[in-house]
């Protein structure tokens, strides 16, 4: 029997999601704790990686197992033996051949932005003091609807057969002192989203304009775009499915 486990956690303590061999990830942290409480090696899949010290607050995964299981009474116990950090919302029983990871049809990531100081916000968003052109932002966010290739967003050497995603959704807000960015896509590459942002923050610094923003993209060199952001100011926050609406 297959299930799904939504789940959410705070990244900071962790070196991402994926398994490491030399340290603690999230994916080895919940399998642990799975597999004690249910007395069987357990391995969980998951809709996707995040990197160290990035956040998730919806995040979904899938385990197998052989007999039918008590699921409120799981999601409580996993809550009460699992670290505060990492949270599990609900986990239900899909199809035999539902997948967490292949069958995401959407994820949506969010980008924190914190423009004065603040002794709250550090470990989930990024100080920047210089001021930003939001609006010139959002242009640059008109310009990746265009594109389908994104491999100047991509880490290096990364192991990838295509670097083409479809973005759905791409935009800048703000609420006082803090700014966010928020894109929806099929797909990302890795340290994608950190390159974008570190690269429209040269939009909204304007050390580059539009134009120039669209040429790194159809450069398709990472050493075009922009610096990579912080970790700590990325979270997913949604996950989507044609059977989970």
């Amino acid at each position: 029997m297959r299930y799904f486990i939504e789940l959410a956690y705070k990244g900071t303590n962790y070196h991402g999601w994926q398994m490491q061999p030399d340290a603690i990830s999230v994916q080895e942290t919940l399998q642990k704790a799975l597999s004690i409480l249910l007395n069987a090696t357990i391995d969980i899949v998951g809709a996707g990686r995040t990197d160290t010290g990035v956040h998730a607050k919806h995040m979904f995964a899938h385990f197998d197992f052989e007999t039918e299981i008590d699921t409120p009474q799981l999601v409580h116990k996993l809550n009460s033996f699992l670290p505060k950090d990492i949270v599990i919302y609900t986990i239900f029983k899909v199809d035999d051949e539902s997948h967490a990871r292949f069958d995401a049809i959407k994820r949506t990531y969010e980008y924190h932005i914190h423009t004065k100081k603040d002794a709250f916000e550090n470990e989930g968003s990024y100080q920047f003091n210089q001021p930003l052109d939001i609006e010139k932002m959002n242009e640059a966010c008109a310009i990746l609807y265009n594109h389908n290739d994104f491999e100047c967003f991509s880490k290096v050497n990364t192991d990838v057969r295509t670097f083409n995603c479809v973005i759905f959704e791409a935009y800048w807000s703000q609420i006082g002192n803090k700014i966010i960015f928020t894109i929806t896509a099929d797909r990302f590459l890795r340290n994608m989203v950190r390159a974008i942002v570190g690269t429209m923050i040269s939009v909204g610094t304007e050390k580059i304009n539009i134009i120039d923003f669209e040429k790194i993209i159809e450069s398709k060199n990472r050493s075009q775009a922009g610096f990579s952001v912080p970790a700590q100011g990325l979270y997913l926050t949604k996950i989507e499915y044609n059977y989970l609406q």
